[in-house]
């Protein structure tokens, strides 16, 4: 994504969140007449609500089953083990869609099917080199984005933006006291020894090709196992997250903001900060199995998803920022402070987008986390 792209794309985000955007309200006119049966959503735990699911069942008369996940590699597996069916709806991140197209497990979006007036024309356009268009086709449509960033304690180890660093992480006074995820700790590692000057090449150059992702990996090996004693407890889903906080000691950690805004919900005293190398971010979206058995219905929920009404529900929810235009109407205050204190100064100038993460990339992603959990 070029950097005039990104830019354009941050200040749709930005709006969104609640940020002087002058966007029309958009009805929840927009399904087909008569539509009715049911759709069968596979998405993250914890996204989708009680109340969109009846939201969504009052205003267009299709019945939601939904059924959460935990990463992306569990939603693949699934996919993969079925060959694309038994769900109408996937959730994937972006950078991953390139992954089921290989497979041949999601189908083309069909776009005169998609409102595309109710989502950020920001988010469509970035998403094109992201990963949601593969060989000249849409296989995806951007419904949200989010971050992975530093999750802290308030009281305990107090961070400020600026200052706030992956680096904070890997302190050796944070022994026994973090928590990250493993691939997606290395990275964070890898950007703060970038910094440092400590990296062979640049952490992007990692995801173009295997012998400058080995050359980067191996020297982020290094480091991450000599500092390993700072991690309390590894996590690899949301409830892994916030259980390291609320049962485990850990006092800091690389962790998904809505992992942090849900300790924060529950009265922790727990911050979300975007480090200086920048917060890792993805971009995810809505994409139609090869074997979805209700087309109708998915479209009918992907509309519906990005209306202003249901793209708050969503971010009031989750704390993760919808692509919705005029959802900026119904955002909670709560989810306004959350925004504005993860991302200060020019944190969203700073977002670290994930790269595509081709199969090659993953597999040998997953060798080298391996290594580091059982070292």
């Amino acid at each position: 994504m070029t950097h005039v792209s990104r830019r354009i794309l941050l200040k749709g985000a930005a709006a969104t969140a609640g940020f002087a955007l002058a966007a029309p309200f958009v009805s929840r006119t927009g399904f087909a007449a008569g539509t009715s049966g049911s759709v069968n959503i596979f998405a993250w735990a914890g996204y989708i609500s009680d109340d969109m699911l009846a939201a969504f069942e009052k205003d267009t008369g299709i019945k939601p089953v939904y059924t959460p996940y935990g990463t992306n590699d569990e939603l693949l597996n699934q996919m993969r083990a079925s060959n694309g069916t038994g769900y109408d709806v996937i959730w994937p991140a972006v950078d991953r869609v390139p992954n089921y197209v290989e497979f041949g497990l999601v189908q083309p979006i069909d776009e005169s099917k998609v409102l595309w007036d109710r989502a950020l024309t920001s988010a469509v356009k970035g998403s094109e080199t992201l990963g949601a268009v593969v060989g000249g086709k849409r296989y995806q449509v951007p419904t949200d984005w989010g971050t992975e960033a530093i999750s802290f304690d308030k009281n305990t180890s107090p961070l400020e933006y600026g200052t706030a660093s992956y680096g904070d992480i890997w302190k050796p006074e944070m022994a026994g006291k973090a928590t990250v995820r493993g691939h997606s700790g290395l990275v964070g590692l890898g950007l703060w020894m970038e910094a440092q000057g400590k990296l062979p090449k640049p952490m992007r150059d990692s995801f173009k090709d295997e012998a400058t992702m080995r050359a980067n990996y191996d020297a982020i090996m290094v480091e991450a196992i000599a500092r390993k004693g700072n991690i309390a407890q590894f996590w690899s889903n949301e409830n892994e997250a916030q259980g390291a906080f609320r049962a485990n000691g850990v006092t800091i950690g690389q962790t998904w903001d809505s992992s942090a805004a849900g300790l924060a919900k529950e009265g922790l005293p727990i911050g979300f900060v975007a480090p200086k190398e920048g917060a890792l971010t993805w971009m995810e979206g809505v994409s139609i199995p090869v074997g979805a058995a209700n087309v109708e219905q998915a479209y009918a929920f992907l509309n519906w998803v990005l209306t202003p009404e249901a793209g708050a529900l969503y971010a009031n929810h989750t704390s993760i920022n919808t692509t919705a235009v005029g959802a900026e109407k119904f955002l909670s205050e709560a989810s306004l402070a959350f925004f504005k204190a993860a991302y200060p100064g020019d944190a969203l100038e700073k977002l670290w987008w994930w790269p595509v993460q081709d199969n090659w990339f993953v597999a040998l992603r997953n060798e080298y986390q391996d290594k580091f959990l059982s070292a």
